[in-house]
This record gives C-alpha cells, sequence and structure tokens, in this order.
C-alpha cells in the first residue's frame, strides 16, 4: 500500500491481472477453482448442463429463477421473435460477412451487432427502465446466432435461411447453418456445450461488459467491447486452436516429445491449464463425456493424448496441476458435431453472450463507475520541457 501525496490517499498495488481480486458483488454464480467447481445461482452448472435447457438456464441467469412451463413458454417466444433481423442489417450483412479471414468471425459478428444497436436505437443503460434493458439484452443475445449464421453462408456464396420459432437455440442454430433438420444426438451435445460455457465468472471478457455497463452505456457497446476481449487466443478464440494441436500430434505416440518441444521453445499449450483451476476443469470433463456419448476416432484420439500431455505436463512443469481444459473437448465435441472449425470460437459466443447480458443486468443497478488507478514508472515527473530547436 502506498500513499499518494497530492490527496493523502491510500493506494493500493493490484497484482498482475487483477488475480484474487474482488471487484464486485455479484448473485449470478461463482468459479471456486480450487475445488473444481462453478455455479449459475444457486445451481451446479454441470448438473444444469445434464439437464436443463440452454433457454431454462437463459431464464435463470437474466430473471432469477428456473422458470415453470408457462414461464419457459412465454421467455421462448420473446426469444424467437427476437432472432429476426431488421432490414438494414440485412441489406449491410453481405458487406460485413465479406470482410476478414475465414477465423475473424468474432469481428464481423462485433461489427454486425454494433450496426443493430444502432438501428434498433438502444439507448444509454444509465437510469434506463430495467424492462426496457431487458428486453434489448434478449434481443442482442437472440439475434447473435442468427447474425453468425447468416454471414458464415453468405461467405461461402449462400443465402441465409431464417430462424425457425419453434426451434431451441442449439437446433436454430445448426439449422441456420446448415438448412438441415438437425440430428437430435448432435442438438443435445451442442445444448450441452452451450448451457456449460454460459457464464464463467469475472473472466476478461465479462470483467470488459461490465466496465462499459459501470459507464452508463448501451447493452450493443458492452457486448461488442465484451467480444474484442473475447476474440483473444488467450480466451474464447482457442478451441480450434486446440484442435489444431491436436492435428499436429497426430498419434498419442507422439505427444510427450510435442509437449516437450512446445515447453522448450517457450510456447503456450492450447487446450490445456486455466487461469482458475487448480483441479480438472469440470467443463472439460463433461465434454469429454459427451465426446465418447458421440464416439469416434478423433474422441479416441483425443483421450489418449490428453492423458500423456498431462504427464508431459507434470513431469515438465511440477506442482504446476495443468489439465485439459474447456477448450480442448470443446473443439472435439464441436467437430464431431459436423461444425467447420471457424464456428468453433462463433458457438462458444452463442453462449457467452447470454451471459455477458446478465451480468450487464446486473452491473446496471450499481451507480459506480469502474476508474481503476496505475501505478507511473516511466521518467521522474515533472522535467523541464526542452526548448523547441529552430535549426534547419
Amino acid at each position: 500500500m502506498l500513499t499518494d501525496s497530492r490527496a493523502m490517499t491510500q493506494i493500493q498495488i493490484a497484482p498482475p491481472g487483477l488475480k484474487n481480486v474482488v471487484v464486485a458483488d455479484t448473485e449470478l454464480g461463482d468459479v471456486r477453482g480450487g475445488e473444481g467447481f462453478y455455479h449459475y445461482r444457486e445451481y451446479d452448472a454441470i448438473d444444469l448442463a445434464r439437464s436443463r435447457s440452454f433457454t431454462e438456464v437463459w431464464h435463470l441467469l437474466f430473471v432469477g429463477h428456473l422458470p415453470d412451463p408457462a414461464e419457459l413458454t412465454a421467455f421462448e417466444q420473446e426469444i424467437a421473435a427476437a432472432r429476426t433481423l431488421p432490414e438494414p442489417v440485412r441489406e449491410l450483412l453481405p458487406t460485413v460477412a465479406r470482410a476478414g479471414r475465414d477465423r475473424h468471425a468474432l469481428a464481423r459478428l462485433r461489427t454486425a451487432l454494433s450496426l443493430l444497436g444502432a438501428v434498433d436505437g438502444f439507448e444509454p443503460a444509465w437510469g434506463a427502465d430495467p424492462e426496457r434493458l431487458r428486453r434489448e439484452a434478449i434481443r442482442v443475445a437472440a439475434v447473435t446466432p442468427t447474425l453468425l449464421a447468416a454471414m458464415h453462408r453468405l461467405r461461402a456464396g449462400e443465402q441465409p435461411i431464417p430462424p425457425r420459432p419453434e426451434l431451441s437455440t442449439a437446433a436454430d442454430w445448426l439449422w441456420q447453418l446448415t438448412g438441415s433438420e438437425p440430428d437430435p444426438q448432435t442438438v443435445a451435445a451442442i445444448e450441452r456445450y452451450l448451457v456449460c460455457t454460459i457464464d464463467h465468472g469475472f473472466n476478461a471478457s465479462t470483467f470488459t461488459a461490465r466496465v462499459i455497463t459501470s459507464a452508463g452505456s448501451d447493452v450493443a457497446s458492452a457486448v461488442c467491447g465484451a467480444l474484442g476481449a473475447f476474440a483473444g487466443p488467450l480466451h474464447g478464440g482457442a478451441p480450434d486452436r486446440a484442435l489444431d494441436a491436436l492435428d499436429e500430434i497426430g498419434e498419442a505416440s507422439r505427444a510427450r516429445d510435442w509437449v516437450r518441444q512446445k515447453v522448450a521453445d517457450g510456447d503456450r499449450i492450447m487446450g490445456f491449464g486455466h487461469a482458475v483451476y487448480r483441479t480438472a476443469d469440470p467443463r472439460a470433463m463433461l465434454l469429454r463425456e459427451t465426446a465418447l456419448e458421440l464416439g469416434g476416432e478423433l474422441v479416441e484420439l483425443a483421450v489418449a493424448v490428453e492423458q500423456e500431455v498431462v504427464a508431459a505436463l507434470a513431469e515438465l512443469k511440477p506442482g504446476r496441476e495443468l489439465y485439459a481444459n474447456v477448450e480442448f473437448y470443446a473443439g472435439v465435441v464441436m467437430e464431431r458435431c459436423g461444425l467447420p472449425r471457424e464456428l468453433f470460437t462463433p458457438t462458444f459466443a452463442v453462449a457467452r453472450v447470454v451471459g455477458w447480458g446478465a451480468n450487464v443486468l446486473e452491473q446496471n443497478r450499481s451507480s459506480k463507475i469502474f476508474r481503476p488507478s496505475a501505478r507511473y514508472v516511466g521518467r521522474p515527473a515533472p522535467q523541464p520541457v526542452p526548448v523547441r530547436s529552430t535549426a534547419g
């Protein structure tokens, strides 16, 4: 702790990355990394993923409780109505869809959601009617898969497919991507994945959404900011890279040598290790189970490689407790469900945008803006300003 002589206030120096620093109260859930456990409100998130639909958990986070049948029907209808794109967005979407490389889908989504916020006339969250803000948060989350699927098809030279109101979020996501009736087992696997990735504590993207909301900005701005953080390869942008690593390894017998070389080169092992968990990531455990239900050679390879990589990391980095994280098996599950790799991280975003929305709604109940300080480590100030040279 330092004393600021200008105001004689006590300044606390936080650790890098704000590790273990509590910056807000929340009722939405928590991650207990030492236990390998996380929850949404009062319920075990993995139990919810096994037993409840994505829409039910969405209702839990937005409204505060699991819905009864009548509430669920009304909520499903509200979500279905919010999936449709306004005409000005549909007109400009082909231009947005053509931008960037295939794996730039989140940048395109960020642009499309910013456009949607302007077209729909989103107003600042500061002083907003809570019901209006809730509708806007539902709108952003509901339209996200529509935007992603439409832009994916446009890039492939195909026409977007309108959403179907009778389908669940997972089923409609697959329908809009392919135009084929989704297989029930595939829908169940994607649904389980979406539920287990809706929210996960104050990660970088969630914190970004809350910082923007604390300034009183609108829902679209908060989600676009969150997307900017989420797109980073150290955050949401890694499921496809984890599967790329599995391809690079090729067979389980090569895994330990591959890890040794990566560690020697100072490279990050994508799909392993987590900033919070010191045990196995419960999401990875659930998705490993889901992958085994889907079956296939890829799954068998992934399970064998996981064991070898964990053993190699234990040998090379003793005491670090590095295990497979959600991204490793997320890539395996989505590959088995037939999704192209450029859609792995966007599918993650289909889930996480609900968590961001819930955090926006909660943060907006506070009147305090986030305003931390930085520690200046440059040359001592003030220094005399040098006289401008007149030579030449």
